[in-house]
């Protein structure tokens, strides 16, 4: 278990504002926010890389405010990853073991056994200048676990990724978690990164943390509006009612508008939907029987790269993002009858479990 309590720092730019947070033992936590939030200096806390002048750090009871790296029990993986370059596969995972002076045939031992786990045994000779992103993050993965940490940090883990290898990783990294229990942190700016991976997320702007939630509940009950503006200000329909399609689909009512989203076995009280996952079109586009609808817009609003739309459909308002360079290649105006697409896979459901 970790206990951060009013941790504050300022390193140039970045800073932390009495940071408290209760992490619980073998929990897959994230740290979610926006660039320069300080995601980054909060975890090189953790790390111990940063002197700490005001604020304590405990692990399962155990003050570590102020001790070494080394002293601390933490596997930590960068944002750039950090592998040695001057040295194969096999020896950057090995390096933490050969520090702590292990019998030879105990490192190859466990080296076989990570290299097994992160899927990179075929590569154990390569020089990792040759490795994909995805190769080089499996093998930092498996350095950091080569001296069975208590704790694994992870920085932007999947943020250099492409979004294939991206997907694969978010999979590996919770199969990973599950067979070795590790308390495990991780940072993203990514909301469905965070949703899909957390078991708690915790959402920090602005040096401090603003929301610690599981992520269901981040997602319908946003407290506050830079909280809910920073999530994408969701659409959160109530559900009147729920009818069992089979091949893990349900049917709900919300209000005027009936929709098929993805079912996991509990009554179904709400659903969400980012306004970016809402496909708007001038035209009715094929495959609308899905989650596909008309209706007219009653407000437009610009801000920055996006434009957001308020759309009536069945006296049901949901808003829509489109790109600015998308939106300006539409002629699309207050009144307007549009046809509007909610992306079924992107459905959030808010589930009750019990009877």
């Amino acid at each position: 278990m970790i206990e951060i309590k009013d941790l504050s720092l300022r390193l140039g730019e970045f800073h932390l504002k009495d940071i408290n947070l209760s992490i619980d033992d073998g929990e897959y936590f994230v740290i979610l926010g926006p660039t320069g939030a300080g995601k980054t200096v909060l975890m090189e806390c953790l790390a111990g890389l940063h002197r700490i002048k005001q604020g304590e750090i405990w692990v399962s009871q155990r003050e570590v405010t102020h001790l070494a790296s080394e002293e601390r029990n933490v596997g930590y993986v960068p944002q750039d990853y950090v592998l040695f370059p001057f040295l194969n596969v096999v020896n950057n995972i090995a390096f933490g073991l050969k520090q702590t002076k292990s019998l030879s045939g105990e490192i190859q031992g466990r080296v076989n056994k990570l290299a097994d786990l992160m899927g990179v045994s075929h590569l154990l000779h390569r020089d990792t200048r040759s490795l994909s992103g995805g190769e080089k993050q499996r093998v930092a993965l498996a350095r950091a676990l080569a001296p069975s940490p208590g704790i694994l940090l992870l920085d932007e883990p999947l943020g250099a990724l492409d979004l294939r290898t991206a997907k694969y990783l978010r999979l590996e990294l919770k199969r990973v978690h599950h067979e070795l229990g590790l308390t495990t942190i991780h940072i993203t700016h990514d909301l469905m990164e965070a949703l899909e991976m957390a078991d708690r997320v915790a959402i920090i702007q602005g040096g401090q943390v603003e929301q610690v939630a599981e992520p269901e509940e981040m997602l319908f009950y946003p407290e506050g509006e830079r909280v809910a503006d920073f999530i994408g200000a969701p659409n959160i329909l109530d559900c009147d009612y729920c009818r069992d399609l089979g091949q893990g689909l349900m049917e709900v009512g919300c209000g005027g508008l009936k929709l098929t989203v993805p079912y996991e076995g509990g009554k179904i009280r709400k659903v969400a939907i980012l306004p970016r996952h809402i496909y708007v079109s001038e035209t009715r586009p094929p495959g609308l029987s899905v989650n596909g609808f008309q209706g007219n817009i009653t407000a437009i609003k610009s801000g920055g790269n996006t434009v957001r739309i308020w759309i009536d459909v069945d006296d049901t308002n949901l808003m829509a993002e489109v790109p600015s360079y998308i939106f300006e290649e539409m002629d699309l105006a207050v009144g307007k009858e549009v046809f509007l697409i909610l992306r079924m896979r992107r459905i959030r459901c808010y589930e009750s479990h019990s009877n």
